[in-house]
């Protein structure tokens, strides 16, 4: 793997077992990404979209196959070891925004620096800092229910690049917003890619989304396809 590799996937397998038989949703797929390019997995419901991301990010284990991240072979490592590698290289923006509802918008974006230990004074200009920078600078104190759904992905992507993230993982990232909003996130999203140099995987239904990536991974039944 090159120094610059940020992401490599081989052979990456997952099977569940069902009372008809081993259901395989993901099949050998195997890619390369390096430091600051974009990927967006495209494909239809129940192609393996969601299902290749957690392997990459180290939220579940693959039933064969290896994932390398940020230099790394997560497939080996116990939860507390992958923790660690996510807490230290990784960003995630969800569809559903995960907002924590009891915290103010500036509370939300500090939450991964604190995991680290490292609250005080600096965390939180930081943090007011990232939400001035995704529009949100009247907002610090606003709790996630009084926040449109825009503003709380906006929230998400503050919170998500807080630790300065080597790479980020988006699921369906624009999903439920409408079409403005949707193209003010996908903005910011690749603004701070480039930027920041930050390793963009995407995953989407979206194929005008998907065009925005540098490369693109398309899945059907758990399989890379390349029509």
């Amino acid at each position: 793997m090159s120094v610059q590799s940020m992401l490599k996937v081989q052979h990456l397998t997952k099977s569940y077992p069902t009372a008809a038989g081993q259901l395989t949703v993901l099949k050998s797929v195997n890619f390369d990404l390096g430091l600051g390019e974009s990927l967006a997995i495209l494909g239809p419901s129940g192609s393996g979209k969601t299902t290749l991301l957690g392997l990459c990010a180290g939220l579940d284990q693959p039933s064969a196959g290896a994932v390398v991240l940020a230099g790394e072979a997560i497939q080996t490592m116990t939860e507390d070891e992958r923790a660690r590698v996510r807490n230290e290289h990784v960003g995630f923006v969800f569809q559903n925004f995960q907002l924590v509802p009891t915290l103010t918008a500036l509370e939300n974006v500090l939450v991964p620096l604190e995991l680290r230990g490292e609250g005080g004074d600096e965390a939180e200009r930081r943090a007011r800092e990232l939400l001035g920078r995704v529009g949100l600078d009247d907002r610090y104190d606003h709790y996630p229910v009084q926040l449109s759904g825009g503003e709380q992905q906006r929230v998400a992507l503050a919170r998500a690049f807080i630790n300065e993230p080597k790479i980020l993982f988006c699921d369906e990232p624009t999903g439920n917003l409408d079409g403005d909003t949707a193209q003010k996130v996908e903005e910011l999203v690749f603004g701070l890619n480039r930027e920041n140099q930050t390793t963009l995987v995407v995953v989407t239904h979206d194929l005008e989304l998907a065009q925005k990536c540098s490369r693109v991974l398309k899945l059907r039944r758990g399989e890379v396809v390349t029509d």
